[in-house]
């Protein structure tokens, strides 16, 4: 008699349920596993086995065959162990077939019958949710992850043993978590760097601000030394806090990067990506003959810092010109299209050219026009545009190094604060949009939100004229006036938010002769 145990396998980041038939047949001792499994699943029959009789069971000496339905969906991963295991011992009488029937299970055994953590159990464990499976058997060491799923119970177990025995005499206890009261349990964020050590720059500070504020994209260029890596290391410390939503999306996303730890089960602060210019266009983006997210949507809800960003490869560059649009990503191959999101701040920080001193009041520049003008080709006329802040960070003058007027800098504390009650009037207004910040609003909705009077359009048809403004550049103008105006506390976006955010136009050559 063919018996059914379910699991499931996640693609992109949602889960399928899968059901694991298994049959035994009077023929040759033989395991066979069909169904489009992958090389780790067809492992699982020498792993099944010797788990199964360390664990002082019977393993049945015939053909056993398993097939993981639907057969068209590729499976991947070790999480197979467990279900077809039980699946096995379901045969062999061991354990009843109806007690199984309303649990998931989930899991990768060693040989001699314990249970080791996978990876992508959140998604996992949601996917059952939403099938109406809630009783799911995981590793214990995946057991305070999968209780973050609200109205299933989590069994963790450490052994096949303990599985068995579940369903015959001694039940094993749910695991349960309160998120809420977990995230008012973690401490103060600290950080290692503190906007109060940053000498000067006060027109950077407030870009970065802003930039945090609203979740818009910022670029930096200066002189080597000026304090660009400095600030960037510092911006984390006035991000605000994740909501529970975002902490969850980004645990998914952790989860099936198989970047969680046991102790810590939810990702509880935002990300900062840093990436270095040798990384590959598919380590940023993500892929592989299997896609998985790349640094892009391990920054979603957080910070991709790309220090020296002229270093990184154009084609690298231009990969990140459809997800700073769209806030996702979508990798597609022969067989299947998967979407990651990725809603990231870009941050970026380079020189002015090769030698670095294009500009500099203090240094000579060295470098010809045409070396000027190769390095910064590498950002492109339409990746500039989707940088909502540009900003040149000139070199410290020895009175600001020195700090002769001994002027104590403004903490990130206080800057953060001003940043989450401006991130707070987004969350209000927003509400019914389906968004959290400035940056995510489409046009609809910055012809809704974002309306300016008479004096501002002024305004804007001289700048349109004197910066030869693009469409895009000029939605992502009301969207950052938006957010100034927030940090404001203002209902309108005024004139003084409008000039403001024309200060931090694209930077070009000109910016450094004049």
């Amino acid at each position: 008699m063919v018996n059914k145990v379910k699991t499931a396998t996640v693609i992109g980041l949602n889960a399928h349920i899968v059901e694991v038939e298994t049959d035994i047949i009077n023929s040759l001792p033989n395991v066979t596993i069909v169904g489009l499994p992958d090389a780790a699943i067809n492992e699982a029959k020498i792993r099944v086995r010797s788990a199964i009789k360390n664990s002082n069971y019977t393993f049945p000496s015939k053909k056993v065959v398993i097939n993981l339905a639907p057969a068209d969906l590729k499976k991947e991963g070790s999480n197979f162990d467990l279900p077809i295991a039980v699946g096995i011992l379901v045969e062999e009488g061991i354990i009843d077939i109806e007690k199984v029937k309303n649990y998931g299970f989930l899991g990768e055994l060693s040989l001699d019958g314990s249970l080791r953590g996978i990876t992508g159990v959140l998604p996992l464990v949601l996917g059952f949710k939403e099938a109406g499976i809630h009783n799911i058997i995981v590793p214990v060491a995946n057991a305070k992850e999968a209780a973050l799923v609200d109205g299933v119970n989590i069994f963790g177990a450490e052994t096949l043993s303990d599985v068995v025995n579940h369903f015959i005499e001694n039940p094993i206890s749910t695991t349960k978590i309160d998120i809420n009261n977990y995230l008012n349990s973690i401490t103060q964020e600290e950080f290692l760097y503190d906007f109060k050590d940053v000498k000067g720059q006060q027109k950077a500070k407030k870009a970065l601000e802003i930039a945090a504020a609203g979740g818009h994209n910022i670029l930096m260029t200066g002189s080597p030394g000026s304090g660009k890596t400095l600030m960037a290391k510092c911006f984390p410390s006035i991000l605000p806090p994740l909501e529970l939503e975002e902490a969850l999306e980004l645990t998914k996303i952790y989860s099936i990067s198989g970047l969680l730890t046991e102790n810590e089960p939810l990702i509880t602060k935002r990300p900062f990506r840093t990436v270095h210019h040798t990384a590959s266009a598919n380590g940023i983006i993500g892929g592989g003959t299997n896609p998985k997210p790349g640094e892009i949507t391990l920054a979603h809800r957080g910070v991709l810092f790309l220090d020296e960003m002229v270093e990184f490869p154009r084609n690298v560059l231009e990969t990140l010109r459809q997800p700073l649009e769209d806030n996702e990503i979508v990798i597609s191959r022969a067989k299947l299209s998967i979407k990651y999101p990725a809603k990231f701040i870009l941050l970026g920080a380079m020189n002015p050219c090769p030698c670095g001193f294009l500009g500099d009041k203090e240094k000579q520049c060295t470098c010809s026009e045409f070396q000027i003008n190769r390095y910064l080709s590498k950002l492109s006329g339409p990746l500039l545009d989707r940088i909502d802040l540009q900003i040149e960070v000139p070199r410290l003058t020895a009175e600001e190094l020195l700090n002769y007027n001994n002027q104590e800098a403004e903490s990130s504390k206080d800057i953060r604060k001003r940043v989450i009650k401006a991130r707070n009037i987004q969350k209000e207004r927003y509400k019914n949009d389906g968004i959290l910040t400035n940056s995510e609003l489409t046009t609809k909705l910055i012809k809704k939100y974002c309306k300016i009077d008479k004096a501002c359009e002024d305004i804007f048809k001289a700048a349109i004229v004197k910066y030869q403004l693009s469409g895009r550049r000029y939605d992502r103008i009301l969207k950052l006036a938006r957010t100034i105006a927030d940090l404001d506390e203002s209902d309108i976006i005024k004139q003084t938010h409008l000039m403001q955010t024309l200060q931090y136009r694209i930077i070009n050559r000109s910016d450094y002769q004049g």
